[in-house]
């Protein structure tokens, strides 16, 4: 919570849930990843949070884009980026989305699959290309493992054809899993992709660029890894893995720049009990899973929640508001709030700035998607 943030919901007392992001805290935390990370171009992830005003300070401050999608696309031009600052970073795309993207000037695509890779050979001929490859996922809150990526020897193959599909093979990415606590789980990935460089340049293949991903943390109920902590570990991984042959590096922030920027300004919709011998107290709010608070699945990311009440706490379970029993936010988290806690108050759920306004559905039991101020 920023003074600006809070000024904003004490002068123009918006209707809830809305989400209020600080732009300010956007643009210090640009300048943090900057500094941790000197040799890497950055990339802001643009599903985390598009929000216009967003890109558009992003743009200002010279960041480029990971986009997931055509439309992503289009609002990074809106918002004055230029199709030469833009990755299409998805994995999974249309034939079609390929060949608008090209048509719009972009020219680095990501692939993890013989199939997606002939994709762009047809759609976007001469294009730039880099493959993802798997990882563990360990460490992380939000592992992004088996779905996307593909087993080292794989990638070697599918980068070894880029050139008779008339295609660059340009680098190798990974993601180590998002919200990721563990530094060293960047070196694990550095060592194999150094490995595939090394084996790709005896047959001729220079790759050119190491896309590291994302994953960078953010502080939500437990403390994580100082940015210029996991930056030191990630040039320490460089320097022992590629020697002096560094490659141009692209890093994939999303909740690292967005996250610690947002607060949801949230309504208590109901307390209740559900027998007399359960102390716990149900705290349902006008927020839930399918309002923007998908990452609460398997109480993954656990938001600190904050009342202006003072005094005695006591053990609750918060919940949505929708008829849904899978709606239910934290039942084993130990969240607490204070006892004298009322129907009708304001809570803010801190630290949500990133992964929250896009993930509300567009009417699930009638509700309003979650509307987001940038300030």
């Amino acid at each position: 919570m920023t003074q600006k943030i809070a000024r904003f919901l004490a002068d123009e007392a918006p209707a809830t849930p809305c989400l209020v992001v600080d732009l300010d805290l956007v643009a210090a935390n640009f300048r943090k990843l900057r500094t941790a990370l000197p040799e890497a171009a950055i990339y802001y992830a643009v599903k985390a949070n598009p929000a216009p005003a967003i890109l558009e300070r992003l743009v200002e401050l010279g960041s480029a884009f990971d986009t997931a999608s055509v439309n992503e696309i289009d609002m990074v031009l809106a918002a004055g980026g230029r199709a030469d600052q833009i990755s299409f970073g998805n994995t999974i795309k249309k034939m079609s989305c390929i060949r608008a993207a090209y048509e719009r000037g972009v020219r680095l695509f990501a692939f993890d699959s013989e199939q997606e890779l002939e994709k762009i050979a047809v759609a976007a001929p001469g294009s730039r290309v880099f493959c993802r490859i798997l990882t563990s996922g360990k460490g992380a809150d939000w592992p992004l493992s088996r779905k996307f990526g593909c087993a080292p020897a794989m990638a070697e193959a599918l980068l070894r054809r880029c050139r008779d599909l008339g295609l660059e093979a340009f680098g190798i990415s990974f993601h180590v899993g998002s919200q990721q606590r563990e530094p060293k789980q960047w070196d694990e990935a550095i060592r194999t992709a150094a490995a595939m460089f090394r084996a790709l340049d005896a047959d001729g293949i220079e790759l050119k660029m190491l896309n590291l991903g994302g994953g960078f943390p953010t502080r939500y109920r437990r403390n994580v890894p100082k940015l210029c902590a996991i930056g030191a570990a990630i040039r320490r991984s460089l320097r022992k893995h590629f020697g002096n042959r560094i490659p141009d590096l692209i890093a994939e922030p999303g909740r690292q720049m967005v996250g610690n920027a947002g607060v949801i300004h949230t309504e208590v919709v109901l307390i209740s009990q559900k027998s007399a011998d359960d102390p716990r107290r149900w705290v349902y709010l006008d927020i839930g899973k399918f309002g923007g608070l998908a990452e609460t699945e398997g109480e993954a990311i656990q938001y600190p929640i904050r009342s202006h009440r003072r005094g005695k706490t006591g053990r609750v379970v918060l919940a949505g508001p929708t008829c849904d029993s899978a709606d239910v936010l934290y039942e084993k988290a130990n969240y607490r709030l204070p006892v004298d806690l009322s129907i009708g108050d304001r809570l803010e759920i801190r630290a949500a700035g990133a992964y929250t306004s896009t993930y509300a559905s567009v009417a699930f039991n009638g509700f309003e998607p979650m509307r987001c101020y940038c300030i």
